[in-house]
């Protein structure tokens, strides 16, 4: 008999089929768009996995589904000969020779891509797999995400509880990834981020024994790569972000710049991370004794320019605008409610610790947008939360791109329970004036295996 996961992928496959007969070939414009015209042999897994999942998603996969067929799709094209597909870029005069960059057909590597992909989802459809459930607790997750009043949306963000079924992990250890990235000067950095990073990330190998150190130096890798993309399609843009790995019981937050993310515990605000801020004494210091300065023209600025101290891009900025990540980690103890990651046009207009009772609040309202009591709370829908947090940011007088993603540690209606503890009711003056809660942070040298 078949499990209802089993029956949710037999459904999908089946329709999929219907749409897909057979495998990409010749010519035609590709079903989802590429995300460069050329790219590295290092990029290939990101892009390729990237566009899976949006080709999927777009038409109702499961999550879990969806996982699998990219990634055996991509292990069947890494297989593959793609010498067909490469052309030499062109050295400048200062360029030797060996440093010639080797570089793809970005549209002809995925359209194999997407064809290996229908045959992995037409051979499944045949002979369906065996899907196994995640052992992971299930994390529910509300995003929201506007351009405010801003000429551009340059935010980007990424939910991945499949991080494990994606990159074909497997310790035994469950993992599930979420990041947010804050563009600015364009959106190439923060795309390129959020394509990239959580793949580096998986392929380091300090990633089972220490998790920040994996996660520092799949920044810089990502960092890096970026760096050879933007020279030699000269792009400009840079990105701030913060990203979390939730691994069994063990958070490990990292993060570049002013993006930020809170954890709450039992109704408090927990102190996870300290952003990267031009004025943070630290990170003037850092700058100051580089030969670099801070400036105040409207905010605080690095050599009069760049409102951050840390990101991914900037580089004519460089090493002023730091590309080192800082993390945190922290164990979790089964009495955390949420964690919230958002970017500075959120933490412009709301203070971390208004986080509790602003979550609280909007899990009330939830199910009664109108305010008026016609229907009670439905606290399963978990969107709107994150769409009111946006809303609150926006009314207090933040214009900037606004981001919220909140990754809840345990059922969102236990947050309600009027018998519960962590129960915060907005306008109580003891939630109201309850003081940030530092969290025990485990230095990078001591995380545990």
């Amino acid at each position: 008999m078949l499990t209802e996961m089993e029956e949710e992928a037999r459904v999908f496959l089946g329709r999929f089929k219907e749409e897909f007969p057979a495998a990409l070939e010749g010519g035609g414009v590709l079903p989802v768009n590429a995300l460069s015209r050329r790219m590295s042999l290092e990029e290939l897994p990101g892009e390729s996995l990237e566009l899976g999942l949006r080709l999927l998603a777009n038409r109702g996969c499961p999550p879990g589904l969806g996982a699998l067929l990219c990634q055996a799709a991509l292990s069947q094209l890494q297989k593959s000969d793609l010498s067909p597909f490469h052309f030499i870029q062109e050295a400048d005069a200062n360029q030797e020779e060996e440093e010639k960059e080797v570089l793809l057909q970005s549209e002809a590597v995925q359209r194999l891509f997407l064809s290996k992909l229908v045959d992995v989802a037409l051979a499944w459809h045949k002979d369906p797999p065996k899907l196994k459930p995640s052992t992971s607790r299930s994390l529910h997750c509300s995003v929201h995400a506007i351009k405010n009043t801003r000429r551009k949306m340059e935010d980007k963000h990424l939910v991945l509880p499949e991080f494990n079924q994606l990159f074909g992990i497997q310790d035994g250890v469950e993992r599930a990834y979420y990041a947010v990235f804050d563009g600015h000067g364009g959106v190439d950095a923060a795309t390129y981020a959020s394509t990239h990073l959580h793949g580096v990330l998986s392929q380091q190998d300090a990633l089972q024994s220490d998790t920040a150190a994996a996660f520092k130096s799949a920044f810089k890798r990502t960092d890096d790569m970026f760096r050879s993309k933007a020279k030699r399609e000269r792009l400009r843009s840079g990105s701030t972000a913060v990203a979390v790995l939730i691994q069994d019981q063990e958070l490990t937050v990292a993060w570049l710049g002013d993006s930020q993310a809170v954890l709450v515990r039992e109704g408090q605000a927990v102190t996870l991370m300290n952003p990267h801020k031009p004025e943070r004494e630290d990170e003037k210091k850092r700058i100051e004794d580089l030969g670099g300065c801070i400036t105040f023209m409207g905010c605080w600025r690095v050599n009069g320019t760049y409102a951050v101290s840390r990101a991914i891009g900037d580089f004519d900025q460089k090493p002023y605008v730091s590309g080192d990540a800082d993390c945190s980690t922290v164990q979790l103890q089964g009495d955390e409610d949420y964690v919230l990651l958002a970017c500075d046009g959120f933490f412009d207009a709301v203070k971390p610790s208004e986080v509790p009772c602003l979550v609280v609040e909007a899990l009330q309202q939830t199910g009664d947008p109108d305010g008026e009591g016609a229907a009670p709370p439905d606290p399963r829908e978990e969107k709107t939360v994150a769409e009111r947090l946006v809303g609150h940011a926006k009314a207090a007088g933040s214009s900037d791109n606004i981001t919220v993603m909140l990754v809840f540690l345990r059922p969102p209606e236990e947050l309600l329970d009027p018998h519960s503890s962590t129960t915060r009711v907005p306008g109580d003056s003891a939630s109201q004036d309850a003081p940030q809660q530092p969290v025990a942070m485990i230095p990078a040298s001591q995380t545990p295996v």
